[in-house]
């Protein structure tokens, strides 16, 4: 076969068909979405050829456009049949968030009690203002990566998944969204900065630890995805 044959595209009904499947519909509304959803899929993927995107390209471009089809199945189910979103939302980010935080503070605990001493940065005045446990930091991305796993596993949605996976410095980053502009406010000298090396070592820095793990995740499913989704074609 020469490499200049014309690419046939894949079969996007059948390719709609097999990842909506198990969609709480009557067969007359499943074939209404399969026909909607492949039409849209089709309608871009011609476009991305006729705009000199290489064929291959083009389904991918296409596919990512659908998004993450766990995500969507669950918001036509939602559309359809109007159930309640409260145990989906307990699903997806509640106990996957949950379980992240259990396992970000066990480890810190585990951390201190074994790992190396923290690293400790110290005001001018003497005051220790942030410790880094740097065993703990290592350990944050497979927690978030469990939380991130679990809630994708629910059909969360990308944003579901990566909050699941910060779950843990949530509640710190409201803490000191508070606190900041009130200690700012009343305070002068090296407390300023105390608060900001606090939110560096209680936020941002186990914050990049657990998102690492949770986009690693997500990186996993979107390209599996796009794997099943050329084969299908």
């Amino acid at each position: 076969m020469e490499n200049s044959e014309k690419w046939a595209g894949p079969n996007w009904e059948k390719l709609v068909r097999e990842r909506l499947n198990g969609l709480a519909l009557e067969p007359r509304e499943r074939n209404e979405v399969a026909e909607e959803l492949s039409l849209h899929l089709e309608e871009t993927y011609e476009g991305l050829l006729r705009a000199g995107v290489p064929a291959p390209e083009a389904v991918q471009h296409a596919l990512a456009l659908a998004g993450d089809w766990e995500g969507l199945q669950r918001r036509i189910d939602l559309a359809r049949t109007g159930k309640d979103t409260m145990t989906d939302r307990v699903k997806q980010l509640w106990l996957p968030g949950l379980l992240t935080f259990t396992l970000s503070m066990v480890s810190m605990e585990l951390a201190q009690k074994f790992g190396p001493a923290p690293h400790i940065l110290i005001l001018d005045k003497g005051t220790p203002v942030l410790m880094f446990y740097t065993a703990w930091l290592f350990v944050l991305p497979l927690a978030g990566a469990i939380g991130a796993y679990l809630a994708k596993r629910a059909g969360g949605s990308p944003r579901m998944v990566l909050l699941s996976s910060t779950f843990p410095v949530l509640p710190f980053a409201v803490v000191f969204m508070v606190a900041i502009p009130v200690g700012l406010a009343m305070s002068h000298g090296p407390v300023p900065a105390a608060y900001l090396t606090m939110t560096i070592g209680w936020v941002l820095a186990p914050g990049v630890a657990l998102l690492a793990g949770g986009l690693v995740v997500r990186l996993i499913f979107s390209r599996g995805s796009a794997n099943r989704g050329l084969t299908a074609r």
